[in-house]
């Protein structure tokens, strides 16, 4: 059995309580990992907006650019974590998300903070990829 690739596992019986992501991400044997700072909602004239949603569409620009650079796609993202400083409006996160991934969603992790690097800042997304 080929198990050269990503897979991605939501076992029976698993509740999703929190939308689309996978459970269980695994990646094979001597894959190339890519892990990143967390990526805020600057956009390319390095301002950062004042509210959250044109903060999240940033981020995912942002982590979109960062991919591209690897010559990497978000099929091989493994893992997102979010942190946000205020209540994330989830229609938009998810249609952010709906554009970044197909239905191979990474595994992923949310919290609710204090504050961020900069007062500024209501989100910082980081996201772990694997090439194989």
């Amino acid at each position: 059995m080929d198990k050269s690739f990503i897979s991605r596992k939501n076992p029976a019986g698993m509740y999703d309580p929190v939308g689309n992501y996978t459970h269980i991400t695994k990646i094979p044997r001597n894959s190339e990992l890519f892990v990143t700072s967390g990526q805020i909602g600057v956009d390319k004239n390095g301002e950062i907006p004042e509210g959250l949603n044109e903060q999240v569409k940033n981020t995912f620009d942002n982590i979109r650019k960062l991919l591209v650079s690897e010559e990497l796609t978000s099929e091989n993202i493994i893992k997102v974590n979010i942190w946000a400083t205020k209540k994330i409006d989830w229609d938009y996160l998810y249609e952010e998300w709906g554009k970044m991934f197909s239905c191979d969603y990474p595994a992923m992790t949310i919290g609710y903070i204090t504050e961020l690097g900069l007062p500024e800042l209501k989100i910082e997304i980081e996201v772990w990829a694997a090439k194989v």
